[in-house]
């Protein structure tokens, strides 16, 4: 039997559509994004700030950091010690599509330079991505709390700045949240704060029970400008980026706040174990009688000067 020409030609391109909506539907999302630009993430630490050995080690934190992104083809990343005066941060945070901060009073740290205040709105308004951990959340001075709110969505300063080391249950707040997939409830000893400045519609992702309120300890948020950004108080002990979970959080809360995908079961987040290790060894695990070696041992070096939140 043949078919007129016209209904043979709707045939064809009837099949090979369907063919390539096929293939497509089997290609994975990196493969699909090959060639995209690679988001450019530009990840900031800082040398000691006066806390004890094992804590704060925000440098030796944020090369973890991106150790734990080198497999993702679809981020460029750059990892910067941002201690002051930090001249070259404005043109560095024009040129990224988002920043992770493990740094000193994050609030001052983003808004005591004018020029790097600036250029951190321009990354937020341009729809970048914004991630805190740590005591990148907050100031002494809560003339910064504004600042760090219109960005971050959650923060902390002045007399209502609270903090406690403990172990504690930390509960999913929104197990559904992308963020949190292959991530259940935890214990955790780490130092956490609480009662945070929060703007309206951040999305709680864990809590915890401090002075008996259910306390938020890490966020994400969509910001009205159609950026992301991601928080967390914990990681005050190096230790803890031995723990899977915490790095898995860490790295989803990051590729969320890049809009990149999540596998629904998280991401593989093996790590050679000498990439954690400080000084040539593993901290020892957090805990209140690892702490106080560390305070010894603080207290015998005669560290320079304090820093104590």
């Amino acid at each position: 039997m043949k078919f007129p020409s016209n209904t043979l030609r709707w045939w064809l391109r009837a099949i090979t559509t369907f063919a390539l909506l096929a293939l497509g539907a089997s290609v994975p999302l990196g493969a699909m994004a090959a060639d995209a630009k690679p988001k450019r993430l530009l990840i900031v630490g800082q040398g000691p700030d006066g806390h004890p050995p094992t804590t704060h080690e925000f440098m030796p934190g944020a090369n973890v950091l991106e150790e734990l992104l080198k497999p993702y083809k679809d981020i460029q990343t750059k990892l910067v010690n941002a201690d002051e005066p930090w001249p070259d941060g404005p043109a560095l945070i024009d040129k990224c599509d988002g920043i992770v901060m493990l740094v000193t009073q994050g609030s001052e740290w983003m808004q005591i330079n004018p020029q790097r205040h600036e250029a951190l709105k321009r990354l937020a308004a341009r729809g970048g991505a914004i991630v805190a951990l740590h005591w990148s959340v907050g100031a002494k001075d809560p003339k910064y709390i504004q600042g760090q709110l219109d960005l971050l969505g959650a923060t902390r300063g002045g007399e209502q700045r609270k903090y406690k080391v403990l172990e504690i249950d930390l509960k999913r707040a929104d197990p559904k949240h992308p963020i949190m997939n292959g991530i259940k409830d935890l214990k955790a000893y780490d130092e956490f704060y609480y009662a945070l400045d929060k703007a309206p519609g951040i999305n709680p992702l864990f809590k915890a029970n401090i002075d008996g309120n259910d306390e938020t300890v890490a966020w994400s948020w969509e910001r009205p400008d159609h950026g992301r950004a991601f928080g967390f108080v914990a990681l005050h002990f190096h230790s803890n980026w031995q723990r899977p979970e915490y790095r898995r959080f860490v790295v989803q809360g990051v590729l969320w706040s890049l809009k990149l995908p999540i596998p629904a079961e998280g991401v593989n987040v093996d790590i050679d174990s000498r990439k954690l290790e400080l000084a040539g060894e593993l901290p020892v695990p957090a805990s209140p009688e690892a702490e106080k070696i560390a305070k010894q041992k603080a207290k015998d070096l005669k560290s320079g000067k304090s820093s104590k939140k």
